[in-house]
């Protein structure tokens, strides 16, 4: 065996803790946790070891550009770089890591580098890195950036020229949920390497290089520009600690005792050995991915933790042509991948065919800040039924090196032997894992290995295969067969009686059919098996044989296998690189230089987004500040018997608990209404509902006590569904209703008889939720002040609420209360109305303890305390006439409303007023009904309602349109409003852009030419299909409450000419304190460098409606216009005496003369409600309507149900954009949160109304690999909007539905499967009409060679499964 070396630093001796003493703390090199954070020495002398390097940060050093945003690993706002010498060969290295993951003891020796190193505003120095993505526009919210900042950073600390493929690895664990990832991309890619060599930025300025808009001259303006960018030096970084180099620091033995831990890090493979003997069942941690996790939520106590990675043992690796590779086990998964990648060049071919497929699984394991820290011996000895290794392992006949003190060294074979049980392996408690042997392939031996996910990128598994088959080169018969799966049992499992099947037969269809055959008898999964999906799953292990089979034959040229000639893998032909144009008409040429409307100017807080600089709610330093944290119901529906907090109130750092008896009598929060409890008081009505507050001195003794609490209380059976509802008759409220030929009949309803019309078309339609998924969770600090003022600052998007609401439960006059919000990060809706939900109790707390107390929600608990976006199911009735036009719909909208009224009513409301999109109905009548369950109150999501109407109507052309046999483009054109069109509901829309954007989106998309590429693409691949969709939109803007179209400002001019702007809007994201300014830059005739908005706050601008309803720019512009106006008047008289004068002169003149310069603006918008009582349609309700059309080409995998998107283009009418650059990254982040909704964001609640997706780990938001790479956006042009401050348009919530494109291209794409392979399917699929496109629900709708397997065992079983929907 060829040995890896030890290095001069590592072959230093090694200094060894005394047998059996090796426990003894006092005896380590240590017991000083030393390292560095950005440049600056950290000593800690008592310190709990497992406090994660995020709080550490946040809360010790205060470095807060550190984001949480989840806790669990999943999200990578709380990226950071670590840089260590390795201690084999001392070299230095840089990673990223999660710090959320991350134990404070773990970074021993270490240098940890965040975002704040890097570069700051205040001084004017940005790192590249930093200033490249400000200038592209690649933040909105800014709570992700840091992370990707950090991601980005330590890709070029490692590799200062990257390819895009290194970079698209390196952004894997980092989510955004504003931008729609293109302009982050963008910004990164412009450090990559070209094909040429050269680095991308050219002279157009753009990352793009050569596919510019501006070097094609495919679009107008320049939305980025990169020319001023310096290139990127690695030469002004911060140097690795000369200390910890000077002292060996990664060859020293470390150890701290800690009240509740005791953590061991041995330095030398004999001390780690006797550990394990004297503490067998501690637990031994590498990355801490798993553990984190479960100590986090699941509250373990951890006495001992060994820590193996500075052992210097397990770093070795080598190469023996006879054994294969041999890995140790210190090393990192991202180490082991480049190890093999190494041996892979040395190798032939052949040879190496598991290390290929090892380093194509390692890509899609977790993420790359992940696979950074974790180690493949945790992910053998943890033993994950749904591991994406250890089938490989097991298939290859990989070998693990286990050693322990008393037996020394042995080697077991991974078979069906090792992992004994759920969890369990071979492994004896005194043993580590020390390394794996990789055997070599020999010719003729074939690798494969798959998985499927509901996300590609850092997901986990629903099942992975791994397959290994060797033939006999002569007779082609099957000398051995391995096939192994994770996900189909308890443990990862050998398919045993498969394998004796295929060995020595023929490899041909027989042998298919039998091994086949085989696997779907052996494979069922019971009902009810945990992870779900029984037949799902057992179609994908007979689709990866399937695909392992037609590998094989590819590659020994079987030619009775003709199939095999067909690839089934899908997204070949997407590039790594992007591909992308955004159009927008540039502002005149005679615009004034000062005049900042309609220019691409960045975000305000771009440039702190990307340094960390940008305050949040949880970033701010309250002294003596006190925490708290949620006791929360476990069940449903109950009733709440008792409540003991003794033993949380007897731990140390616990100070007070409160519960329903420390509330004000009859007490509740609620938009009027007052109908939702601030704690349980008897009637537990959904999960995770708060029954009390636990208050303690730091974040995580309040969580530990809150855990403490017992609760005594009775689980009724739950309302969940909307069926169940109906079945119980649970409402909310009485019906809604409109019937369109009241307006027509003096107000009386003329009832439809269906029997006069010939072609009626009947169905049902669901759609689900979603989850906001907002970075920032809910959070907030109140502070008391004298005569019961209270300071409050919360992230919520309404200050008024919280006010108000607070105001109501203390029995305390708003005018003592002051609500302020700087920014948040990230609403979505979702902190519209539910801020008060945690406010109220830290007011509560706050008064009676006369100490500022914060909530911060983890991830995992504002998942189930907020609500969602409410799922919806219609049941409707259309009727059409011969020429293919409308002529009747009857539609009922079920809403799920979760337990209390919250913004219920609202929702329903849009929804039904947008039934319509943009087809003109003559006649309708709708009802709706909602539905009061036991969830939590689902809430505001953007769009409030629209989506799920304007999807309802999508759904209903499209199976009108295949029933009768009609052309779905000719149909929908057929029906289109035309300019000066009046709704069913009494709305006029003048100008009516639908079908400008539409018959542009056809252009500018190549629609009909895409759509013969993809019908060619079909023909010439069975198992891959494409589908090209066209989906338009029509949103109406304003609030359905008439007066919350309303809106205050206050304008403030000082005597050096600096401009003070506070209006009721919240940031969070969209831009909005952006767009204000540019609208006061342009009314007072100033720079806008001169203008500034500090926060929103209720002391400066009282009672302001939410910032929903896509109404910010539009209603505080105006406002804040409004109030322009008044200081212009005061001014005239002076600007004419002074016509040279400059504004600084002007205003001091104005001073001096005692001239006012402080002006209130206020401002409405019309409208004209509907009579949802009576059904009687309205007059104005909304002011206008914005317009847009998407185009989408996707390819799905019809083995697996898999599915790439590979190109998007919208156009988008927004009048006379305020900031195209903001506009435009709108409409693609929309654009991106609408795809998730309709294609992979699943929540998940049990029959009982439990939640299961309460974080990352479980829900799945889109990632940058699910972007398109062709994604470009187009805004309409000539279309000025007489209605709104400058011709503008609102932006926000209009773009999302556009998303549901994607889902209407998948279903064309199953059609076209369904047509070429069973052709007598084919309008089974206009059946089809649920809102989401998962993985698991495209494979059901795609009939395959394996169904009559799948089905015929589960018949045998009587196992159908029937999905519960909410």
């Amino acid at each position: 065996m060829l040995q890896m070396p030890l290095s001069s630093s590592s072959s230093k001796e090694l200094r060894s803790v005394s047998d059996n003493k090796v426990d003894d703390v006092s005896l380590y090199d240590t017991n000083v946790l030393l390292f560095y954070v950005n440049g600056n020495r950290v000593e800690e002398r008592m310190v709990d070891p497992m406090m994660t390097l995020a709080t550490y940060l946040r809360d010790h050093l205060r470095l807060t550009g550190t984001k949480i945003g989840c806790n669990e690993g999943g999200c990578g706002a709380c990226t950071v770089m670590i840089s260590e010498r390795d201690p084999l060969s001392g070299e230095i290295r840089h990673f990223s890591a999660n710090s959320c993951l991350m134990p404070i003891c773990g970074v021993f020796g270490k240098a940890v580098t965040t975002v704040e190193a890097l570069g700051n505003v205040k001084d004017g120095r940005l790192h590249a890195v930093q200033e490249r993505l400000a200038k592209t526009h690649g933040s909105q919210c800014g709570f992700c950036t840091p992370g990707f900042v950090m991601a980005m950073y330590s890709l070029l600390r490692n590799t200062p020229e990257p390819s895009v493929q290194q970079i698209n690895e390196a952004m894997q664990g980092n989510l955004c949920r504003c931008t729609g990832y293109r302009p982050i991309l963008e910004a990164f890619y412009s450090f990559a390497k070209a094909d040429t060599g050269d680095l991308k930025i050219t002279e157009t300025g753009c990352g793009l290089g050569e596919k510019c808009c501006k070097v094609n001259g495919n679009g107008n303006g320049n939305l980025t520009d990169l020319s001023t960018c310096a290139p990127y030096d690695p030469t002004h970084e911060l140097i690795f600690p000369p200390e910890l180099t000077l002292k060996h620091t990664e060859l020293r033995n470390f150890a701290m005792a800690h009240d509740s831990t005791v953590w061991y890090q041995p330095a030398h493979l004999a001390d780690l050995l006797v550990l394990k003997r004297l503490h067998p069942h501690a637990r031994v941690i590498s990355g801490n991915s798993e553990l984190a996790v479960e100590r986090k939520f699941r509250f373990i106590d951890l006495p001992i933790v060994i820590n193996p990675r500075q052992v210097v043992e397990l770093h070795e690796f080598s190469l023996d042509i006879k054994r294969g590779v041999y890995l140790a086990t210190g090393l990192s998964l991202t180490q082991m991948d480049e190890r093999i990648g190494e041996y892979r060049q040395q190798l032939e071919e052949f040879q190496s065919q598991t290390l290929l497929e090892a380093h194509k699984m390692m890509h899609w394991f977790a993420g790359k800040h992940v696979r950074n820290v974790a180690s493949i011996a945790g992910n053998i000895a943890t033993a994950s039924p749904i591991s994406d290794l250890n089938p490989l392992w097991m298939a290859s006949g990989t070998t693990v090196v286990l050693e322990s003190e008393e037996r020394g060294e042995r080697e077991l074979i991974i078979d069906e032997k090792f992992f004994v049980g759920y969890r369990k392996t071979t492994i004896a408690s005194d043993e580590i894992v020390k390394a794996i042997w990789i055997p070599l392939t020999e010719k003729h031996e074939h690798v494969t290995a798959y998985k499927q996910a509901a996300r590609r990128e850092d997901d986990i598994a629903i099942v992975t295969g791994a397959f290994c088959t060797l033939l006999d080169a002569e007779t082609q018969s099957v000398k051995h067969m391995r096939i192994s799966y994770g996900g189909m049992a308890p443990t990862t499992i050998l398919a045993l009686r498969a394998m004796e099947k295929g060995k020595g037969r023929r490899f041909d269809w027989s042998l298919l059919e039998r091994v086949t055959c085989e696997l779907a008898s052996s494979l069922v999964l019971p009902a009810g098996v945990p992870g779900g999906m029984p037949r799902y799953r057992l179609a994908l292990a007979l689709s990866f044989f399937y695909k392992h089979f037609l590998e094989v034959a590819r590659r020994e040229n079987i030619t009775s296998i003709p199939e095999s000639i067909e690839s089934t893998k899908i997204g070949e032909s997407i590039p790594q690189d992007q591909y992308s144009t955004q159009s927008f008409t540039e502002i005149s040429s005679g615009q004034a230089e000062w005049d900042a409307v309609g220019r691409p100017i960045p975000h305000v807080s771009g440039q702190k987004h990307t340094t960390g600089e940008a305050i949040y709610c949880g970033d701010i330093n309250v002294p003596n500040c006190l925490h708290g944290a949620f006791v929360t119901s476990k069940f449903a529906s109950g009733i709440l018997e008792s409540i003991d907090a003794s033993k949380a109130l007897s731990m140390p750092g616990v100070v007070a608990f409160f519960d329903a008896s420390d509330v004000r009598p009859g007490a509740k929060i609620g938009h009027g209404v007052g109908d939702t409890d601030v704690f349980v008081e008897r009637e537990i009505r959904y999960n995770g509902q708060p029954l009390g507050l636990i208050v303690a001195t730091d974040h995580e003794t309040a969580r530990r006590g809150a855990n403490a609490v017992v609760v005594n209380a009775t689980q009724k059976k739950a309302i969940v569904t909307i069926e169940d509802a109906l079945d119980a008759k649970s409402f909310i409220c009485p019906d809604m209703h409109i019937h369109s030929t009241m307006a027509e009949n003096n107000g009386e309803q003329v009832v439809s008889d269906w029997n006069k019309y010939d072609r009626v078309v009947e169905g049902t339609i669901r759609m689900g939720g979603q989850e906001h998924f907002y970075l920032e969770c809910h959070q907030c600090v109140v502070i008391p002040h004298e005569d019961d003022e209270l300071e409050i600052v919360a992230s919520t998007q309404c200050v008024a609420d919280v006010q108000t609401e607070v105001g109501k439960c203390l029995g305390i006059p708003r005018n003592k209360i002051r609500v302020s919000v700087r920014r948040i990060g990230g609403g979505f809706g979702g902190k519209e109305s539910t801020a008060p939900l945690c406010a109220v109790p830290a007011a509560i707390a706050a008064i009676k303890l006369r100490r500022p107390v914060r909530i911060t929600l983890e991830r995992f608990d504002d998942m189930a305390i907020s609500g969602n976006r409410h799922p919806f199911r219609f049941d409707y009735k259309v009727a059409v006439d011969d020429n293919g036009k409308l002529v009747d719909m009857n539609i009922a909208c079920l809403q799920n409303a979760g337990h209390t009224f919250d913004l219920s009513i609202g929702v329903i409301h849009r929804c039904m007023v947008h039934l319509d999109n943009v087809y003109h109905f003559p006649r309708v009548d709708v009802i709706g009904k909602l539905c009061k369950t036991n969830l939590a109150s689902n809430t505001a999501y953007r769009g409030f309602g629209g989506p799920q109407g304007m999807f309802a109507t999508e759904s209903i052309m499209t199976h009108v349109a295949e029933q009768l046999g009609m052309d779905i483009d000719e149909f929908r054109e057929k029906n289109m409003y035309e300019s000066s069109a009046k709704t069913f509901w009494g709305n006029s829309l003048d100008p009516c852009n639908a079908r400008r954007c539409w018959d542009e989106c056809i252009e500018k998309s190549d629609y009909y030419n895409r759509k013969q590429e993809a019908a060619k693409f079909n023909k010439l691949n069975k198992y891959r299909k494409r589908g090209v969709a066209l989906t338009p939109t029509k949103f109406s803007i304003g609030f359905g409450l008439k007066h919350l179209n309303q809106a205050s400002a206050l304008v403030l001019i000082y005597t050096d000419g600096s401009v003070l702007v506070s209006h009721g809007g919240m940031e969070m994201g969209q831009g909005l304190h952006t767009k204000i300014i540019q609208i006061t830059s342009r009314c007072l005739g100033i720079d806008a460098t001169k203008i500034h908005i500090q926060d929103a706050a209720t002391d400066k601008v009282p009672n302001a409606s939410p910032t929903a309803a896509s109404m910010g720019s539009d209603l505080n512009g105006l406002a804040v216009q409004n109030a322009c106006d008044q200081l212009n008047e005061r001014l005239a008289e002076l600007k004419n005496e002074m016509p040279e004068a400059t504004w600084e002169k002007l205003v001091e003149t104005a001073y001096l003369r005692m001239i006012s310069l402080s002006a209130s603006g206020f401002a409405t918008t019309p409208c004209d409600p509907v009579d949802f009582g009576t059904g009687a349609p309205g007059g104005e309700m909304f002011s206008y309507a914005v317009y847009g059309t998407a185009f989408c080409e996707v390819e799905i995998d019809c083995l697996t149900g898999d599915h790439h998107l590979l190109r998007t283009e919208i156009v988008m009418d927004v009048g006379d954009s305020l900031n195209p650059a903001i506009d435009i990254g709108q409409i693609e982040g929309a654009f991106i949160q609408g795809y998730g909704l309709f294609t992979m964001e699943e929540i998940k609640v049990r029959p009982d109304g439990v939640r299961l997706s309460r974080g990352p780990g479980a829900y799945k938001i889109p990632s940058a690999d699910d972007a398109p790479r062709h994604f470009s956006v187009h805004l309409l042009k000539g279309s000025s909007n007489k209605n709104s401050i400058f011709s503008s348009k609102a932006i926000g919530e209009p773009p999302l539905f556009l998303g549901s494109c994607a889902l209407f291209a998948i279903r064309n794409a199953i059609k076209a499967f369904r047509s070429v392979c069973f052709s007598h399917l084919v309008k089974n699929c206009s059946k089809t009409k649920a809102s989401s496109v998962t993985s698991d629900s495209i494979h059901l709708l795609l009939p395959n060679v394996f169904d009559w397997h799948v089905k015929m065992n589960y018949w045998r079983r009587q196992t159908f499964i029937h999905p519960v929907g909410c």
